[in-house]
């Protein structure tokens, strides 16, 4: 991977010139490239899928991520630049290189990862097997099982399957966004060919669970081997000659002009659209002869920068369906989420307990459960008037969604601020939009240009004859599903102010067209645009101010990714004046760390395993000596990147309560910085080394730490402490 990263020459003297023109705190080098960033984490998520520690099952689970987050890098940044380059784009990333250079950077360094996806494809399924779980090919198919697979044609494949001759009758069909094809080469008896291409239904099962023959194992095969075995039946008349396999992967990222009047409607027509984008990856079989590669690649209009070339099963994302509940012992051991306590001796009563004192859930370790309660008892309260809501991510089905509805059948004035520009949920979102307003639910869309990345609810409840809000602040989305597998917090809070600031977000974007350049009248919640950046710069030059004083300071950051230029040149002054930084980054991150005199006390790491870490926290120390109450610490909905910053509505949630206060800094924030068994380290060139304690007895994983303790109140402060780790090389010996 050293090839791919720039590398910086000296390291060790800012004075000296980097290629012989701009000191290094102002060169373009100073930066790590985003995109580049972006794939050396999903490497990362491959590991995990290598890493033997975690069950078979679930490192299958890993790989189809892998797969999966790289199909969706094609569709969305990868196609950004490619289309930056047809238009004769060359102007620079803040690190220097242009789309077309980034485009070849990417290309080399996805083709690798692409590789040893297929490599670790190869080793998983020769473990599958001695584990009893088979996936076979088609030559392996005895006559028992082969009599089975016709009738299971017959049946399930056959109605859906339309096989088509491509020739001057029949033009080459459009093949979708991610759609999967066979096409061959095939003759009659009189020596005559034809072309033939049987598009695979998106909906058809990928993975066919054979039945269950005494000793024979779990077995399963994919649906491209069954095909071929019945070509006779969708081409009578006609033998195989040659055959392969294809796989489209197209521009899928939606653009909306400012001037759009129907937000709604434009969405629509962009969402068909999506699945007409242009090209940008096309899959073959190693076995693919080159005609049939010439003909497909013109007729879908793909160029030669567009093919890949792969031996090995096309749509590793799919893998999931061989995850079988049968096996239970190749998989995590399950766990069930505890409900928070302090609700549970309230008989449940969630405003009671908010009322009582702020309460912090950490998900998934605590229940999402309650997030729902909240606002099913809002729903039913005779007492409660309104509810608003963001909506970002959910689902169809979402009980969120239930307890909205209902409340808006019950009389009461609910507000749901619907986001339908969520990348990938669009579709979902304008159902959900629609549902609810039959519903009798206010839906707002939010700004034309900017999306609404905020997690927030309200409840106006009448108590004693006066108004009283109860808020909840969020670092994920209200998504069921996702809650059970990201880490994230839940903040429910009675603070007067911070409930009159949630109702200052949700007017700034219902009243205001397109956001206000300036933005006053909030009094503790910080949003984006355009407060945001300003105030996290202030806080980062604070600690550097009192540093310079030689005053206590620190600062302990943890969110998905790290790219804004401004604020990681704020962050190299605060290390240039000697505060202690240690950066939480699970994704991209395009500051470099360690490099003497600009960042040699910045600390960066990346946390992967088996929950997703989704949560953000700010801490800063705040001129004073931890552990310290008087430390200034924060969730939030952002991470720290231009998009977040300038292009959608964010909060920043102070935490003022004691009690919470130490249970996010003091505990949560400690045991991730003290993770060494799922954290990998990053060097100043972008590259990581996974983290290993000292002795294998004294490993500690913050995962099963909570997993173990999911409801730390109450438990002993432990001060922030800096990494207590080595290093060790990451291996890299997948392919075989």
């Amino acid at each position: 991977m050293t090839d791919t990263f720039v590398k910086l020459k000296d390291h060790a003297c800012l004075d000296d010139k980097v290629e012989g023109k701009t000191p290094l705190l102002k060169s373009p080098k100073r930066f790590i490239n985003r995109e580049l960033s972006w794939l050396e984490f999903n490497d990362r998520v491959l590991d995990e899928a290598e890493n033997t520690a975690h069950p078979l099952l679930e490192r299958l689970r890993f790989l189809s991520i892998s797969a999966s987050n790289l199909n969706e890098f094609y569709m969305v940044r990868y196609a950004g630049l490619r289309q930056q380059v047809r238009a004769n784009v060359t102007k620079p990333s803040q690190d220097g290189l242009t789309p077309a250079q980034q485009v070849s950077l990417i290309e080399s360094k996805a083709f690798e990862l692409m590789l040893d996806q297929q490599a670790l494809w190869r080793q998983l399924k020769s473990k599958l097997k001695s584990e009893g779980i088979h996936v076979l090919e088609a030559d392996k198919v005895d006559e028992q099982d082969f009599d089975w697979l016709r009738r299971y044609f017959d049946r399930e494949l056959f109605p859906i399957l339309t096989p088509q001759s491509v020739d001057p009758a029949h033009p080459f069909p459009f093949i979708p966004n991610l759609g999967l094809a066979i096409a061959a080469t095939l003759e009659n008896e009189f020596g005559d060919h034809i072309t033939g291409l049987v598009l695979i239904p998106e909906f058809a099962q990928r993975f066919i669970r054979l039945p269950d023959r005494s000793g024979k194992g779990i077995r399963f095969i994919a649906v491209e081997d069954v095909i071929p075995l019945f070509m006779d039946i969708l081409f009578p008349k006609y033998k195989e000659v040659s055959r392969c396999l294809f796989r489209v992967i197209r521009d899928s990222d939606i653009e909306i002009a400012e001037e759009a009047e129907d937000l709604v409607k434009d969405f629509e027509i962009l969402l068909k659209q999506r699945r007409r984008g242009a090209v940008v990856q096309i899959k073959f079989t190693h076995n693919a002869p080159s005609e049939l590669k010439t003909l497909i690649m013109r007729n879908i209009g793909a160029v030669s920068q567009d093919e890949v070339v792969l031996d090995g099963l096309l749509g590793l994302s799919q893998l999931t369906q061989l995850i079988s509940d049968e096996r239970p012992d190749l998989t995590f051991e399950p766990f069930k989420p505890r409900y928070p306590e302090r609700i549970s001796t309230m008989n449940g009563d969630c405003f009671l307990a908010i009322r009582h004192k702020d309460i912090i859930v950490h998900h998934p370790y605590e229940s999402f459960d309650v997030v729902i309660e909240f606002l099913r008892q809002a729903a039913r309260d005779t007492d409660v008037i309104a509810i608003k809501q963001t909506l970002y991510r959910t689902t169809l089905d979402s009980p969120i969604v239930a307890a909205l509805k209902e409340a808006a059948e019950n009389g009461k004035t609910v507000t749901a601020l619907v986001e339908i520009k969520a990348r990938f949920d669009e579709e979902a979102n304008l159902t959900l939009a629609r549902d609810l307003e039959r519903s009798g639910v206010n839906v707002v869309y939010g700004f034309i240009e900017y999306k609404t990345h905020a997690k927030a609810s309200i409840v106006v409840r009448r108590e004693k004859g006066e108004l009283r809000t109860y808020t909840h602040f969020g670092t994920g989305n209200y998504h069921p599903i996702n809650a059970e597998i990201y880490t994230d917090l839940s903040l429910f809070t009675a603070d007067p102010v911070i409930g009159r600031d949630a109702n200052r977000m949700f007017n700034y974007i219902t009243a205001n067209p397109e956001p206000p350049k300036e933005c006053k009248g909030f009094e503790k919640v910080t949003i984006s645009p355009p407060n945001l950046m300003p105030e996290i710069l202030k806080l980062i030059k604070s600690e550097a101010i009192a540093a310079k004083e030689g005053r206590p300071s620190g600062i302990w950051a943890k969110m998905n990714a790290l790219v804004d230029g401004k604020v990681i040149d704020a962050l190299y002054s605060a290390s240039q004046a000697g505060v202690p930084i240690t950066l939480l980054i699970r994704g991209i991150c395009c500051l470099r760390p360690g490099i003497k005199r600009m960042s040699d006390t910045i600390q960066v790491k990346s946390i992967l395993g088996r929950f997703l870490e989704h949560s953000r926290i700010l801490c800063f120390a705040n001129g004073q000596s931890l552990p310290s109450d008087s430390a200034k610490v924060y969730i939030s909905s952002a991470d720290w990147m231009h998009r977040n910053f300038r292009r959608r509505v964010e909060a920043l949630v102070p935490i003022e309560n004691p009690t919470v206060h130490r249970q996010i800094m003091n505990q949560i924030m400690v045991a991730n910085i003290n993770d060494d068994k799922h954290s990998w380290v990053m060097n100043s060139e972008g590259e990581y080394a996974r983290t290993v304690a000292a002795e294998e007895s004294t490993t500690f994983g913050c995962h099963e730490y909570f997993l173990l303790n999911p409801s730390l109140s109450g438990r002993g402060e432990v001060p922030l402490q800096s990494l207590p780790m080595s290093l060790v090389p990451r291996k890299r010996s997948r392919r075989v």
